[in-house]
């Protein structure tokens, strides 16, 4: 056979080779498959019981944290539970703590504060104490708001009685006015502070009175 009618040969060969593995290639291709988004998890409250138990006593809504910063838990008159108190309006204070106490002294602080007022959403007064004690908001001079899960609360910075030196976030449900504030101290800055805040907000659990109460 010539050289170049071998060479012509060769080159068919190749060329139909070649049509023939892009046709398989082409015949086995697959749509990509659509991944459906991950769903985030939804806000867990790891000791609810406690969290009905008020509920229960206050005849009102309560927000259990479903996310606290490390060692904290929800867990009400646990061991990082210092207040749990109920006033005679059925509003309440949970107040969580931890502290840093190993080099002889406070070194560093987590306190995180709930508080909730049912059936009034005007923000309550609080004496400053001292010899020119004065009347004042208890959460004063707002800088703008965060929304999670549907939340839209005001940022607070100046802040009463046991929220003094605490960043805070008030907002309102079903006719209630409802904080949740964090200590601004070491370990944490103001960027951390604000950080928490939305996650501690992100993961409130609605927790409401048991039908028989």
């Amino acid at each position: 056979m010539r050289t170049d009618v071998k060479a012509a040969f060769s080159a068919a060969a190749l060329l139909a080779a070649f049509g023939l593995l892009v046709s398989g290639c082409g015949g086995s291709a697959k749509k990509p498959v659509a991944v459906a988004p991950v769903k985030p998890a939804k806000p867990h409250c790891a000791y609810p019981a406690g969290w009905t138990a008020l509920a229960n006593r206050i005849h009102a809504a309560v927000y259990c944290p479903g996310w606290l910063p490390d060692p904290l838990t929800d867990q009400l008159k646990g061991p990082w539970n210092n207040i749990n108190s109920v006033s005679p309006d059925r509003s309440y204070l949970e107040s969580f703590v931890w502290q840093d106490t190993e080099g002889g002294g406070t070194s560093g602080e987590l306190h995180i504060n709930l508080r909730g007022y049912p059936g009034r959403t005007k923000i309550p007064g609080c004496n400053t104490g001292g010899v020119d004690s004065q009347n004042v908001p208890c959460f004063a001079d707002p800088h703008g708001t965060i929304t999670e899960q549907g939340i839209k609360a005001t940022l607070f910075t100046v802040n009463q009685d046991a929220d003094q030196w605490h960043l805070l976030l008030a907002w309102r449900h079903a006719g209630g006015l409802y904080t949740v504030s964090e200590h601004l101290a070491p370990p944490l800055d103001y960027n951390h502070v604000i950080r928490y805040l939305k996650l501690e907000l992100r993961n409130l659990v609605l927790i409401k009175p048991s039908p028989a109460t």
